[in-house]
Order: structure tokens, then sequence, then C-alpha cells
């Protein structure tokens, strides 16, 4: 009886659209917003930010980016690894070779070097689709692989190929704590997250989504396929880029080419896959999943008693990885997240049996 939205009227276009037309999902997502902000910082630990908090909520930037090409637009890419790793080493160069370069700016400009690159290996999308585009996408990841190992300058001239940030701050405000990582990041996505929303429910969301449905159907009704894919691309590659960023300055620190290799790729497709394609809420839920699986899996059973390796633990992690994108391409397609929209859609009719 709490989730009703009888009596909530609409009387202005404004009020009909936005994003939470319901009052009690309004109220919920900003008390969400408010103890993630206010009432993490004060309960959870340091192990809990460096391991669990703060790469939920990067990888939750960068699947998000991810899903905005798959899940939208329905151009099946299997380079994010790479866009990462164009944003970390160019914003990194960014940072260190311009003089007072802010964080947020080297961010930004990695982002931008990220979406550049994206269109790049965008552009085959305009001739092919579906498992010859993801070879496609897949050649951006072996190049960057191969450009940031023999380049030397993308690591500033560094013997070992790895490079590493100093202290951060951000606005005079030193980013040397966990909880300071943490908000910092959380503000980040925040924010690109709200963008994103808007953005799929505008112009070009609408044309990603037609695109994806139908191509054909699209153009016919003049939606220029040129302009909605690369626009797809370009966007998804500057959110990805600057969580690559995120995930170097903030989360790694320290990094080599290695940290966003194919497998990076493949664990960001598998987040939109159980979370949820073409969904917002989808992204957060696949990388809470990522990251939560290994650590209950190395945890859980020394709890309960029953000790395992840290072998077996890998093994079990793909082996369940792998189970569980079967079982939600067969069983539920749309992830984690219809299972979310299902619950809420019970709730509205709970506890009438119509």
């Amino acid at each position: 009886m709490l989730y009703r939205e009888n009596g909530q009227f609409k009387t202005r276009y404004g009020a009909d659209q936005q994003i939470f037309p319901i009052v009690q999902d309004r109220w919920l997502v900003l008390a969400l917003i408010a103890f993630a902000f206010i009432g993490v910082p004060m309960l959870a630990s340091e192990y809990t930010f460096r391991a669990i908090l703060i790469p939920f909520v990067i990888l939750s930037l960068a699947a998000l980016g991810l899903n905005l090409l798959v899940g939208y637009c329905g151009q099946i890419s299997l380079g994010s690894g790479a866009f990462m790793a164009v944003g970390a080493y160019i914003a990194y160069n960014a940072y260190t070779r311009i003089p007072g370069m802010p964080v947020i700016g080297a961010f930004l400009i990695g982002g931008l070097a990220a979406m550049l690159v994206g269109i790049v290996f965008g552009i085959p999308s305009l001739r092919i689709r579906g498992l010859y585009l993801a070879v496609a996408t897949l050649a951006a990841q072996f190049f960057s692989d191969w450009v940031f190992a023999r380049i030397a300058w993308f690591t500033n001239y560094s013997a070992s190929g790895s490079v590493s940030v100093p202290t951060l701050s951000v606005a005079g405000i030193t980013l040397d704590t966990p909880q300071s990582k943490y908000l910092f990041c959380l503000a980040i996505v925040t924010v690109m997250a709200l963008a994103a929303k808007n953005i799929v429910r505008g112009h070009f969301g609408r044309s990603w989504m037609a695109i994806r449905d139908m191509d054909v159907a699209a153009t016919v009704i003049g939606i220029r396929p040129m302009v909605a894919k690369l626009s797809a691309f370009a966007v998804s590659s500057f959110v990805i880029g600057v969580a690559g960023a995120m995930w170097a300055f903030i989360h790694l620190g320290s990094w080599e080419p290695l940290a966003f290799d194919v497998n990076r790729s493949l664990n960001l497709l598998f987040m939109i896959i159980i979370g949820g394609m073409g969904s917002i809420m989808g992204s957060f839920f696949g990388a809470a999943f990522i990251v939560v699986l290994p650590i209950m899996l190395n945890q859980v059973p020394a709890w309960m008693g029953v000790p395992i390796s840290t072998a077996l633990a890998s093994h079990l992690e793909f082996m369940i990885f792998g189970a569980l994108i079967v079982f939600f391409l067969i069983v539920e397609p749309h992830g984690l997240a219809r299972l979310w929209s299902i619950g809420k859609e019970k709730l509205r009719l709970w506890p009438f049996p119509h």
C-alpha cells in the first residue's frame, strides 16, 4: 500500500516527463544518494572503501558508458578496455606535462581523447554489424596494448613501462584518504549518470534505440545512421575514457598496459549482460555483482568453515560468470534491472490480486 501512484496527478508537461514520475521513486533515489554521500563514509572501513566501494563506483561508470553503446544503440563492442587505457594514459600525460593542470581537467582531456579514438574505430559500424563489428572493435584493444607497451612517450619514458601519479588534490582538498577518493568518484559518477539518463531520454537516445531495434526502419523515418552510430561511439567512449582515468588515478595509482587488457573489456561486457542491457540502473547492478562475487567466494566459505584455495575460488568465479551469462541470456535477457522492474510493478499492485 506504500508504493502507489493514485492521486499523483500531472498538470504540467515537465512533471509528466521527469525522470522519476512517481514520488516514492524520487524519495528513494534521493535517500540512496544521501546515504551514499553521508552514511557510507561514516560506516565503511578502509578495506571496504579500497576493495569494494571505489572499484564498484568506477566500474559502474565504465559499464554505463558501454551500456550506452551496446544496450541502447545495439553496437557490439569488445574494445572498452582500450578506451579506458586511452583515457588513463592521455590523462596521465596531460596531468604531468601541463603545469597546473587540475585533476578534473586531465580526466576530461582523457575522455575527449578516448572519444576521438572511439569515433575512429566506430567508423566500421557504418558498414558492418554483429560479430564483424565486435571483431573490429577488438582490434582497438590489441592496437592499444601494442601502442602503450611500445611507445615510450605515453609512459613518460619510464624504464619499467609502468607509470604512477602523485597525491591528487581537487579544489585545494588532498585526496589522500579512502573516504575522500570515494566521495570524489561518487560525485563524478552521480553527475555523469544523471547526464546519461537525460541523453537517452532525448533526441540522441531515441535515435540510438531506433537504430538498435531496426536500422532500416529508422533510416526510413529520417534518422541518419552515421550520426546516430558515431554519436553513440563518441558518448560511450568519452564516459569509458573518464572511467579509465579514474581507475588509473584513484584506484590503481600505479599501473601498466596489462591493467587494461582484453579481460577488462570482457568484464565490462559481463556487467551489462548480467545487470541489464539498455538500462542505466543495470550498469550499477552488474558492477556490484562483478565486484562483490569474487570477495564472497573468498570470504563466505571460510565463514561457513569450508576454506577453499585461491585457485579454486578463481576457477569458481569463471564458472559462475559463465553460468550466469547463459542463464540471463536464456531466462531474462534484460538482466537484473528487469527483475528490479518486475518487483516494482508487483509492489504497485500489492496486495490486490489484479
